[in-house]
């Protein structure tokens, strides 16, 4: 049976290209780590790589570039947030994925009650105490202790799939 011309090449091996291209198929959801900094500074950016690890105790974990700007205030704060965006925050995703300087300039936010800073309008809202730090080859990943979560049911979440943003489509 012929395939379809229309059909995108299939693909295999484990070079750098094939596995990120593999891995954009699976499609998530799309956070921002956020925390203060040693001199009271805000902190974070844009993170795809975002699980739960345990209801007992709470506990999550993020998956951090060791390159970004903000890894080390993020590995090394005593607390952080965990911003889970809705559609209309994808200007706050591309912003806190960029190098800009002001990210929390034109993003409006306030602190939660362990410092971090939690972007207003989020769908959800993960604020936790660190509770470990691991080493994750050219990532950190970041384990915390859920110590109050917050959402809004009424909003859709803001998904990456394939390399662009996407939206639920219900019928």
């Amino acid at each position: 049976m012929a395939e379809p011309a229309d059909r995108q090449e299939y693909r295999s091996g484990h070079d750098p290209r094939t596995l990120r291209d593999a891995l954009g198929c699976f499609a998530t959801g799309v956070t921002v780590v956020t925390c203060l900094g040693a001199e009271g500074e805000p902190a974070g950016l844009t993170v795809n790589s975002f699980t739960s690890v345990s209801l007992d105790p709470p506990l999550l974990l993020v998956c951090l570039a060791k390159r970004a700007a903000s890894a080390a205030a993020l590995t090394e704060a005593s607390h952080f947030a965990v911003n889970v965006l809705q559609t209309g925050q994808q200007p706050a995703s591309i912003r806190f994925s960029t190098r800009d300087e002001d990210r929390f300039g034109a993003t409006p936010w306030s602190c939660g009650e362990g410092g971090a800073p939690i972007l207003k309008d989020s769908l959800g809202v993960f604020e936790c105490e660190r509770h470990a730090v691991h080493d994750g080859g050219d990532h950190h990943i970041l384990i915390g202790q859920v110590v109050k979560a917050s959402f809004d049911a009424g909003l859709d979440p803001l998904l990456y799939f394939r390399g662009r943003y996407r939206r639920l489509h219900f019928d």
